[in-house]
């Protein structure tokens, strides 16, 4: 019997924003041919995909999750099993793209020891938004996840990605839990020498979308933007 196919589906990055707003369409013939989903959470997956208006009705649907309690190995072995017995598969994420800054990732790597095939879907990264809209370079990047919560070893970190993006002239992302945001950028204000500089990408995609590029010194002189429960993408170059 051929395997499935596993497919990875974006979904919105923000909840005011409806899917295919920022979905192609092409990615709907995907989705009404899938019964199966491994998604991140599933009353987000089940709400995004009713949402979209699927031709499935939600209650015939299976959702397995896959999250950063999964773990690596017997559970999502399990996951994989009905792509090995000829069952496709949609990957969710809650917000973005699946498998970046998401536990997807872990889901895809069992399918290509398998030799199951793997299908990106196209949809909105708020990572390469961020950058595109930055004016920052975009010919080297690198994407750090989160910084340490602690004040000293943020500080510490925050230097370290300044010198690596003025040494290499490497733009340097990264991502904070929304509800700290503002503690973040705080200290990127006060640690960054003036001349550093500092996006500031916040829900992006939604009617609220902010983004701002600036040097420290400027964002010293300034109000800074409220970005309390707003997811943001942060660039320092």
């Amino acid at each position: 019997m051929a395997y499935g196919t596993l497919y990875l589906i974006p979904c919105p990055i923000s909840d005011e924003t409806e899917p295919w707003d920022v979905l192609p369409a092409a990615n709907r013939a995907v989705m009404d041919a899938l019964d199966y989903f491994i998604v991140e959470n599933t009353r987000t997956a089940r709400r995004f995909l009713s949402r979209a208006g699927i031709v499935r009705p939600i209650e015939e649907l299976e959702f397995r999750e896959l999250n950063e309690h999964t773990v690596a190995g017997r559970e999502v072995e399990e996951l994989v099993a009905p792509l090995l017995a000829g069952r496709s598969a949609g990957v969710i994420s809650e917000a973005g793209v699946p498998g970046v800054a998401d536990p997807g990732a872990l889901v895809v790597e069992a399918c290509h020891r398998r030799g199951i095939r793997v299908v990106p879907l196209v949809g909105p990264s708020s990572i390469l938004l961020a950058l595109m809209a930055s004016g920052l370079n975009g010919q080297s990047f690198a994407f750090n996840g989160y910084l340490p919560v602690k004040p000293p070893e943020r500080a510490r970190a925050i230097r370290f990605f300044e010198r690596r993006a003025r040494s290499e002239g490497q733009s340097q992302l990264f991502i904070e839990a929304p509800y700290r945001n503002m503690k973040l950028l705080e200290q990127l204000v006060q640690t960054l020498a003036p001349e550093t500089r500092l996006t500031v990408a916040a829900d992006l995609t939604a009617p609220t979308a902010r983004i701002e590029t600036r040097t420290v010194g400027e964002w010293r002189r300034t109000a800074l933007p409220e970005l309390n429960k707003r997811p943001a993408i942060f660039i320092i170059g």
